[in-house]
């Protein structure tokens, strides 16, 4: 299977420094592409969530510069990926916690990573609420799932969708890397297909436009190139902006053919 992928960030209208960090990596095996792509909302005072989120990013482009190509030939490395992506996670959570401890400064980050194999299988790790959406040509998915005040409050029934949206606590996470005492991440698994896109964002990117509109602009039909994907996703980026969202935005996309 072939990949396509476009990234897009912007610091908003409101923040003077951008916390968030993302990358996009792929290897090529015999057995066919590898893909990874992270994106982590930093969050803490002056450039401190900058560094929360960066540090997350550096430490699975290691991971896969370094240890990914150990197990490899594993015949469960879906399994042996996931161990290693909760050690790195929680290994992160002690460094970024302990780097605020000795500085007298609270900082963390949420962190969201997907792998693809040449399997077609993929592997999610979750933290936060960054997302990641699954696009196809007649729907959309989240298949991550907020680790948020307002999200947990919806799943208790104690508030309805429409009220999060405007809650004032709608941004408060329930944990994140280097602000917890521990960190329990979400893992999911599932099977790419031809003709879909991937998108992961901050909350940023989401708050202010909605799914249909996401289906729409990034719907894999009209996807037909990696600078075409940037312009879409650049463009809800302004739209987002244009609707008065005062937060950092990021996302990035894969598509796959």
């Amino acid at each position: 299977m072939n990949y396509l992928f476009a990234g897009a960030t912007d610091v908003g209208i409101k923040k003077s420094t951008n916390q968030d960090s993302y990358c996009m990596r792929e290897a090529v095996t015999d057995e066919g592409n590898i893909i990874m792509t992270v994106v982590c909302d930093g969050m803490g005072g002056l450039s401190k969530g900058e560094l929360a989120s960066k540090s997350i990013i550096n430490a699975f482009e290691s991971w896969f510069e370094n240890d990914l190509p150990l197990i490899l030939d594993k015949p469960n490395i879906i399994d042996e990926i996931k161990y290693q992506w909760e050690r790195l996670v929680r290994a992160m959570n002690a460094d970024i916690g302990e780097y605020g401890s000795q500085n007298y400064i609270s900082l963390g980050s949420t962190a969201t990573a997907l792998i693809i194999l040449p399997s077609s299988e993929y592997l999610i790790v979750h933290v936060g609420d960054t997302r990641i959406y699954k696009i196809r040509p007649d729907s959309v998915e989240i298949l991550t799932e907020d680790q948020t005040f307002v999200a947990r409050e919806i799943k208790m029934g104690r508030m309805t969708p429409e009220q999060a949206e405007v809650d004032p606590r709608r941004s408060v996470l329930l944990q994140c890397v280097g602000a917890s005492k521990t960190v329990y991440p979400d893992f999911a698994v599932g099977r790419v297909y031809p003709n879909e896109c991937y998108m992961m964002c901050s909350d940023g990117f989401r708050h202010r436009i909605s799914q249909n509109e996401i289906m729409a602009v990034l719907n894999p039909n009209f996807c037909k190139s990696e600078s075409d994907m940037e312009n879409r996703l650049t463009n809800l980026i302004e739209l987002n902006k244009s609707r008065k969202e005062v937060d950092n935005i990021t996302a990035i996309m894969i598509k796959t053919e």
